[in-house]
């Protein structure tokens, strides 16, 4: 027994009505629910710990300017509810059964640590966002929006948003678009896993994957319980010869701007990659992340455009507007149009409605392109100034790939190497990088030869920023202070 149970001061428990006070301001109606929702949460936060002698029913309604009724029962409930105890003749108490550790909201958003300056790849620059032009079209669709288009939507998506997608794409990635094989997903993530899904349901239980690739690729598929092959890349493409030698009939590709090496596939690639899919009766699942930025010439099109009928096309907004949107699109194959309907059904029921409409509305008004062609411009002007920046921190710097993307890939003389010494004074001063043996299955395997190769993000610095940022590691490597 707890010394507070010893004694039968009614006012040991003086707390609780000070805890009460605020309730008692709520309107008539509301105020016993008021009542029973802060005596709970004292309880649970343990600003009323177990043991705790409450005032009686008379003296609490007193001290609250309540009716006795209204204390009464909400001793009664939360008695009921197991929060309090109580026995004839015998008072009150808080009860022991609860064990709640107070509310805590975490936040696990993917992040890089803080870095004076960070050139982690992969994220766009969301100050972009329209939020103007956002807001008028969110304004639109909730007076326009009929009210049964709020219901359980298509899995696939709205038609509105689909047929508007259909254009899109055909138009500037070169797809064959049919509405009624395009499923609108939470981004490229949820696509792969839907696909993953539904190669396993047909007896597929690996995938072959670029390497270096993605490395997301392997929990993805881990989930649906599938295995990833890495398959090596040459100066054309995914390199044929291993992938025959595999076994798998199924691959993820980027051959628009491979990640993170940044080549395009070559025709001749493309010709061999669809030979072989229809060799093995197989699929190619086209991850188009970032097909639309490309600086020194109009984007190659999409590898779908050649064979759509092996070929499953995946992209999002995610480098165009945000990836908090969690939007995109799946193109299917038409022999697997129905497996992925049905597996997206079963997943979540289809993608919430007004953020279809709303997405519907911003292409078929023309602020997508808008939004597109802003980013191009800023994008390509911080890409010349990381590469300018290169070229003068970093005499003998080579940046490979083409010019397109959100990154680049710097290969840095022998002078600056090893590449774990390099990488170690970098971070010392605090610059965020990525070696390219990140993207490897041999992990950092090679990281003792001599010369440096980075991949390096570009798209949410400023100009001034990716200036700064590369003489600070330039000044870290040359053991001058920052």
């Amino acid at each position: 027994m707890t010394s507070s149970e010893t004694n039968p001061d009614p006012h040991a428990g003086s707390p609780a009505w000070e805890l009460l006070l605020p309730a008692v301001s709520a309107p008539a109606r509301a105020r016993g629910r008021s009542l029973q929702a802060a005596l709970r949460e004292a309880v649970r936060s343990g600003r009323l710990a177990p043991g705790t002698r409450l005032p009686s029913s008379r003296d609490l309604a007193a001290d609250l300017g309540v009716s006795r009724g209204l204390i009464t029962e909400a001793y009664e409930q939360l008695t009921a509810e197991g929060y309090l105890r109580s026995g004839r003749g015998a008072g009150t108490w808080v009860g022991g059964a609860v064990r709640a550790a107070p509310p805590r909201a975490r936040d696990l958003a993917p992040r890089s640590a803080d870095a004076r300056a960070d050139f982690v790849p992969g994220t766009p620059d969301v100050s972009l966002f329209p939020r103007a032009a956002w807001a008028a079209a969110q304004r639109g669709v909730l007076a326009e929006l009929p009210h049964h288009e709020l219901g359980y939507p298509d899995p696939r998506g709205l038609p509105r948003l689909r047929t508007a997608l259909a254009e899109l794409l055909a138009r500037r990635r070169g797809v064959v678009a049919d509405p009624e094989r395009i499923v609108v997903v939470s981004g490229v993530s949820q696509a792969t896993t839907v696909l993953g899904f539904v190669l396993h349901a047909r007896g597929m239980r690996e995938v072959g994957v670029e390497d270096p690739g993605s490395p997301q690729h392997d929990a993805l598929y881990a989930a649906a319980g599938v295995s990833t092959v890495p398959l090596p890349m040459d100066d054309e493409g995914l390199a044929i010869g291993p992938l025959r030698e595999s076994g798998v009939r199924s691959i993820v590709t980027t051959p628009a701007h491979q990640f993170p090496t940044g080549i395009a596939y070559s025709a001749r690639r493309r010709t061999e990659l669809l030979d072989w899919a229809r060799s093995v009766d197989g699929f190619v699942l086209e991850d188009d992340y970032d097909g639309d930025f490309r600086y020194d010439r109009a984007p190659v099109g999409a590898l779908q455009g050649l064979d759509p009928e092996r070929v499953a096309y995946a992209g999002s907004v995610s480098k165009s507007l945000a990836p908090g949107l969690r939007l995109g699109w799946l193109l299917v194959p038409e022999p697997l149009t129905e497996e992925v309907v049905e597996r997206k059904r079963t997943m979540d029921l289809g993608h919430p409605t007004l953020d279809q409409a709303l997405f519907a509305r911003f292409l078929e008004r023309g602020d997508y392109d808008r939004q597109l062609r802003r980013c191009q411009r800023a994008y390509r002007e911080r890409r010349d100034a990381l590469v300018g920046a290169l070229e003068e921190d970093f005499p003998g710097a080579e940046v490979t790939g083409i010019a397109a993307g959100l990154h680049v890939i710097a290969a840095l003389p022998e002078r600056y190497g090893p590449q774990e010494r390099f990488l170690a004074r970098v971070a010392a001063a605090g610059v965020a990088v990525r070696p390219l043996t990140d993207y490897t299955h041999a992990g950092a395997g090679d990281s003792g030869r001599p010369g440096v190769r980075l991949v390096l993000g570009y798209a949410h610095l400023s100009p001034t920023r990716i200036r700064a940022g590369v003489r600070l590691m330039a000044e870290a490597v040359a053991g001058r202070p920052g």
